[in-house]
């Protein structure tokens, strides 16, 4: 058995490579082949916190087996400790056995960032070079490494509620990403000076209310939805999801029933259902189609799935061995 470490992680799996297997997850899971039941909460209240835990197995010639652990500890800020660690446990299809512990916190970056990244590659116009990422939280450089992976960006804009986060993003990320992309990172105040500049706009924050204005946002627009995963979130304005022309889904039962800015444009009437087009999954099939023009505005919509985790695991698990990376534990 093996434990592979953020960094382990990050020495032998690319964003390149995690964007390609999400895509492959998504298709596993549309074709009716991944079985992921709904995660188990289980609180803990004597020490006010609660714990997570998200099965998943996939059928094929490449079976994927495992289970992410979730804990949510507010109070472990004040001792120092992550207040939401993670934990991947992967196990062999064929045996039942654990094979390898991953870095759960790094997994769910990649894997998150990925899953707007093979959005942004299937939806998003190709002569794309502007975008606007809204939010610069634990998974907004995860985000922001997908984004560019999937487009040869020139200027991405960055906005957060609190300025100086944003600077500190664009300086933090300007130093880390130098050597590998040209593009130029700019911190804004006000996200609403951009939209109408922007190809691309991803949200990725825990906002109750929407983060832009959708009124302002142009002809051909790619947006992305990765931060609210709960029915009382609402990053995305509802006047942006109605212009889309394609709206498409990581799952559609899980954003049916966790995704607050799509619920509201449907309990307000805005749109039905009939409105979403399909999975991405789906859309790499070939069972949907995608954007038809420059001019469509396309939103994509995640709130994540266990089904990424587990076969973007199972896969670094196999390129770990391969090269020999990671810590023995038998």
């Amino acid at each position: 058995m093996k434990y592979l470490s953020a960094q382990d992680i990050q020495a032998c799996f690319s964003m390149k490579d995690a964007i390609a297997v999400d895509k492959a997850a998504l298709v596993s899971y549309s074709a009716d082949q991944a079985d992921i039941p709904l995660r188990t909460n289980l609180d803990v209240p004597d020490h006010h916190g609660q714990a997570l835990f998200m099965p998943g197995y996939v059928r094929g010639t490449q079976p994927a087996l495992g289970m992410k652990i979730v804990s949510v500890y507010p109070d472990n800020a004040q001792q120092g400790l992550p207040s939401v660690p993670a934990t991947m446990v992967v196990m062999d299809a064929h045996t039942g056995i654990v094979s390898a512990i991953l870095d759960g916190t790094y997994l769910t970056q990649l894997r998150t960032g990925a899953v707007q990244g093979a959005a942004t590659d299937l939806l998003a116009k190709t002569t794309s070079k502007t975008a606007l990422l809204i939010g610069t939280g634990g998974q907004a450089m995860s985000q922001l490494l997908a984004m560019l992976t999937v487009r040869p960006l020139t200027k991405v804009y960055v906005a957060d509620r609190d300025y100086a986060k944003a600077q500190d993003f664009v300086n933090h990320a300007t130093t880390q990403f130098a050597n590998h992309f040209t593009v130029t990172l700019e911190a804004v105040p006000d996200p609403n000076a951009v939209v109408a500049d922007v190809d691309i706009i991803t949200c990725v924050t825990t906002a109750h209310d929407p983060v832009f204005d959708g009124r302002l946002i142009q002809p051909g627009t790619h947006i992305n939805g990765v931060g609210a995963y709960t029915p009382a979130m609402h990053e995305v304005p509802t006047s942006a999801i109605t212009q889309a022309d394609r709206i498409f889904v990581d799952t559609e039962d899980g954003t049916l029933a966790e995704a607050g800015d799509l619920l509201a444009a449907l309990h307000d009437g805005q749109i039905d259902r009939s409105a979403i087009t399909g999975e991405l999954g789906q859309l790499v099939n070939g069972d949907v189609s995608g954007r038809t023009t420059d001019q469509e505005i396309t939103f994509f919509k995640t709130v994540g799935t266990a089904v990424l985790d587990v076969v973007v695991a199972s896969q670094i698990v196999d390129r770990a061995t391969e090269q020999g990376i990671g810590t023995d534990l038998n």
